[in-house]
């Protein structure tokens, strides 16, 4: 009975589930959906520090907590957080760029993904050459030996991106050291007003301290510092 049963087996027709095999053979742009989605997600947090404003939020915003003297507050959470999210605003026009021209023709169909992934990539280096440096852009051009473009928006991404991330340290760093000034001002002050009442017992940077965070409260220091730094891009 078993070989019997081996013999109808072998003749029959082979077993399929019906949609399966249709999803299976259809769509290739699932798989590169998959591939580039894992890919996105690994090097997301390189991209991150690399091709956005957040290098810059986050230098100026270590800048500020060690001008105020507070060493742990706000925490590194929050100013991570803070950060993201004004990368987010600061880059919604570009994420649209992208949306428009590299997502949404490779989700319909329209392009591969190595043509998504090249139209994909041009919005963020538009942005990038828009704040870095002609000098910065010079230095890579010449260590990577590539030959001087006719313009810069030819420059591959391997020279952008460390340009950019050259001038965006720059930047926080010019933005920190002005930040610093009026806070280093109270602290002389408060020196020197101890030091000449004779007060050596006691550390300036404990009276400095509350100075500092209620000047800085007094002015709005938060909401002046997210206003300037959107306006710097």
């Amino acid at each position: 009975m078993s070989t019997a049963f081996l013999l109808l087996a072998s003749r029959s027709q082979p077993f399929s589930i019906p949609g399966l095999d249709a999803h299976a053979t259809g769509n290739n742009a699932v798989p590169w959906t998959i591939v580039f989605s894992l890919t996105l997600l690994t090097v997301l947090p390189a991209i991150l520090l690399s091709m956005t404003p957040m290098v810059r939020l986050l230098v100026v915003f270590h800048f500020l907590r060690q001008a105020l003297g507070t060493q742990t507050a706000p925490s590194n959470q929050v100013l991570m957080g803070l950060g993201l999210m004004m990368t987010w605003f600061l880059m919604q026009p570009v994420l649209v760029q992208v949306d428009q021209q590299a997502v949404e023709p490779f989700r319909s169909g329209q392009i591969s993904g190595l043509e998504a992934i090249r139209r994909g990539s041009e919005p963020p280096k538009a942005f990038m050459l828009r704040y870095a440096r002609e000098k910065d852009l010079a230095l890579f051009t010449a260590a990577s030996m590539t030959a001087r473009p006719s313009k810069p928006q030819d420059l591959p991404l391997r020279v952008v991106v460390p340009a950019y991330m050259l001038s965006e340290l720059k930047a926080g760093f010019e933005i920190g050291a002005v930040l610093f000034l009026p806070f280093l001002l109270v602290d002389m002050v408060v020196a020197s007003v101890t030091t000449a009442i004779g007060m050596f017992q006691l550390p300036p940077v404990v009276i400095s301290t509350p100075l500092k965070i209620l000047l800085f409260v007094m002015v709005d220091g938060w909401n002046l510092l997210a206003g300037s730094l959107l306006k710097s891009f």
